[in-house]
């Protein structure tokens, strides 16, 4: 049983189940696949934080929704010490994954059938998906003006942005915050690249005094150690800021059973306390990202904004994004065609640097042979 509407006919086909023809042409490279179309992280995890975990193996008992007082007082160690934003560590909450809130943050605040939620033009599959999961009215746009005279509990924002990698200054930031504001709105801030500026660029949280006035009223931030700490398989993530909406969403997910397990808390306390291993894992995504862009330029691309994030949002003067894509498989190479993020995507595609150096390298040298 499917109930009474099946999800094919509420969602979208999952867009990279499209990909797979072009996977398999560029796997049938004699060198191999490089594949850049997902941003999943593939370097070791940290040693201190896998032993964290493992010391937090003996854990029979269940653990807190709202994570230990010394995973929250981590979280907002972090964001003090590294974006300059003070938080009570009571308005801090660990989500499994940064995904799992995007799907389900308006169906958690009670947002349904009648309401609008804005989200960005161009911007990750999962903000539609759950506005459509709550029955809210998706409206994706970069202009406040466009959500018209309808009721608009929540807006989001992306910055660093995926697929782009644009960072939204500060005075933009704050122009949201102070329209949302006058509407009643919760802007609600996906910030899981914060950590991942390029070229001197440094991302500036939601919850920062500079955009926010100091009160986080109203504001919800999301952060993820997928990236800075190579923990995607963990599924480690936080949300911050408001602390009425923070209790609200606890008193949700102890209902719903959103739990983070007693191990997983232990390593994210380990990652958020430690800087060092973020800064090399930095360190090498820049190497990778240097390589790539290089590359892809010499070849005749042209990047568009990437000064931060996992990804080059690059375009070719000759192709729409899906013959882009299908003339980097034919060179071994996968990457994501801009419209899986909208239509204002259409002649884009999105190049992870996630790739091991070895395989960035190989994609380097097959690029620049071809120009």
């Amino acid at each position: 049983m499917t109930g009474r509407h099946g999800a094919r006919d509420r969602l979208p086909e999952f867009p990279w189940d499209k990909l797979t023809p072009h996977k398999e042409v560029a796997a049938a490279h004699p060198d191999g696949i490089v594949d850049l179309s997902v941003g999943t992280p593939v370097d070791p995890v940290p040693e201190p934080l896998r032993t964290a975990l493992a010391d937090g193996a003996n854990s029979p008992g269940y653990p807190a929704t709202y994570g230990t007082p010394a995973l929250r007082a981590a979280i907002a160690g972090w964001l003090a010490r590294c974006h300059g934003v003070e938080v009570d560590p009571a308005a801090t909450l660990p989500t499994s994954g940064s995904k799992e809130l995007v799907a389900w943050l308006p169906t958690l605040l009670g947002v349904g059938p009648g309401d609008t939620v804005g989200y960005p033009e161009l911007a990750y599959p999962t903000y539609d998906i759950g506005i459509r999961l709550a029955g809210a009215t998706p409206v994706a746009s970069d202009g406040l003006t466009s959500l018209g005279p309808a009721r608009v509990p929540l807006l989001w924002i992306n910055s660093p942005a995926n697929p782009t990698g644009r960072v939204l200054p500060v005075d933009h930031l704050r122009k949201i915050v102070a329209w949302a504001r006058e509407r009643g709105c919760i802007v609600a801030s996906d910030e899981c690249y914060i950590d991942l500026g390029w070229d001197g660029v440094r991302p500036t949280s939601v919850l920062h005094p500079d955009v926010c006035g100091g009160s986080h009223k109203g504001l919800l931030a999301l952060h993820s150690l997928s990236k800075r700490s190579n923990l995607a398989g963990y599924r480690a993530a936080s949300v911050t800021g408001d602390p009425d909406l923070i209790q609200e969403l606890l008193q949700v997910r102890k209902h719903a059973g959103m739990i983070m397990p007693a191990p997983v808390q232990a390593a994210m306390r380990a990652a958020f306390d430690d800087d060092a291993h973020a800064a090399e894992q930095k360190e090498r995504y820049a190497a990778r990202r240097e390589r790539l862009r290089a590359a892809f330029e010499s070849a005749g691309w042209a990047t568009t904004h990437s000064e931060a994030g996992l990804y080059l949002w690059a375009e070719h003067p000759d192709h729409d994004a899906w013959e882009s894509v299908a003339a980097l498989a034919d060179q071994g190479i996968l990457v994501a065609p801009g419209d899986f993020y909208g239509p204002a995507g259409a002649r884009h595609v999105r190049v992870a640097f996630t790739a091991t150096d070895e395989r960035v390298a190989a994609a380097a040298k097959r690029l620049t042979n071809r120009s």
